[in-house]
């Protein structure tokens, strides 16, 4: 799926604020944080679909407001779910105050003013939200807005965004017409949690849990005391919820194992890196060389000498294969 992108990237230092107003002109007033001759480096990134808008904005600190004035000339009144990853919101909607902390999502309507101030360089995303399209959940959005979301069920709705940026652009045109049904399940099932809620958005929330666990593991390759207990407190997820997202990949051993050799394999085919094969296996936990070169060999069909001796003769080795994982096309089905 295509995004359309606009980046004051090109232009001259001087005219980047102006030309980012323009941009954000038919829906919001906005000024910077920083001095003009600082310039204004940001890009925004929209995927549009029916009745929903995703949409990932990198910017320096800055201050966005939404006056009477702005709401007159562009009356839309959309929801906006928003998640910051670096910059704390300080937000003001008519006398309500609201201080989100990044990471923390939270729900305000564009029909009201509102002013946000961001202090520090942010990476952001929204969902917008067409009152028109998701009446279905207009009670669950209603009843959360101007609220700050917090719990598992407000951690799980921020990952399931992170999901929506790493996969939108992947995403084949005849699964796009699914999405904003699955988006409208998992919000209910975020915001409005029941037993048949999380049953309708199941795959959903499975696949999200999923990617929680893979960044869980990614940053603990070289942990010996990644396992069971560790991913369950990192990732927050309980023993049953790990087991059965796991379920497909052979087990956690399993998948911890294997994305141990696929980073092993990319080691041993870095020229650059003067790693001896027992290093290699060291780093990577594998109790020592033999068992590492025995389980590299099943996995790859090549041993780590070889894949090591090519990369030293400027050959390429053949990539390894990915780990089987449930593609986010998958977990749209049903809607």
């Amino acid at each position: 799926m295509i995004s359309q992108t606009f980046s004051t990237d090109a232009l001259p230092v001087l005219e980047q604020l102006g030309a980012w107003r323009r941009w954000l002109s038919p829906v919001f007033e906005v000024d910077s944080l920083r001095p003009t001759r600082a310039g204004f480096l940001a890009t925004n990134w929209n995927w549009s679909l029916a009745g929903l808008m995703v949409s990932r904005v990198c910017s320096p600190p800055a201050l966005v407001w939404r006056p009477a004035s702005v709401i007159r000339r562009s009356p839309v009144d959309h929801w906006a779910i928003t998640f910051s990853k670096h910059s704390p919101n300080e937000v003001q909607v008519r006398d309500t105050s609201l201080s989100a902390p990044p990471g923390a999502p939270f729900v305000l309507s564009l029909g009201e003013e509102m002013r946000i101030s961001r202090a520090l360089h942010d990476d952001r995303l929204q969902l917008l939200l067409s009152r028109d399209h998701f009446g279905a959940i207009a009670h669950h959005l209603e009843a959360v807005k101007g609220i700050l979301l917090e719990g598992a069920q407000a951690n799980l709705l921020a990952d399931y965004m992170l999901v929506l940026e790493r996969h939108l652009p992947s995403l084949a045109p005849e699964d796009v017409a699914r999405l904003p049904m699955a988006v409208e399940a998992m919000l209910a099932a975020c915001l409005g949690p029941s037993a048949d809620r999380a049953a309708t958005a199941q795959r959903q929330i499975d696949f999200t849990l999923m990617e929680r666990v893979r960044r869980v593991v990614r940053h603990n390759l070289k942990s010996s005391t990644l396992g069971p207990d560790k991913l369950c407190r990192e990732a927050a997820m309980s023993r049953s919820q790990l087991y059965r997202v796991l379920e497909s990949e052979g087990g956690v051993a399993h998948y911890i194992q294997r994305r141990r050799l696929s980073e092993s394999f990319a080691l041993l085919c870095d020229a650059s890196q003067n790693l001896q094969i027992g290093k290699v296996a060291e780093m990577l936990c594998f109790a020592d060389a033999s068992s590492f070169s025995r389980a590299f060999r099943q996995e790859f069909g090549v041993t780590p000498r070889e894949v090591r001796v090519a990369s030293l003769a400027g050959q390429s080795p053949p990539p390894p294969k990915a780990a089987a994982s449930p593609r986010f096309a998958e977990s749209l089905r049903g809607f």
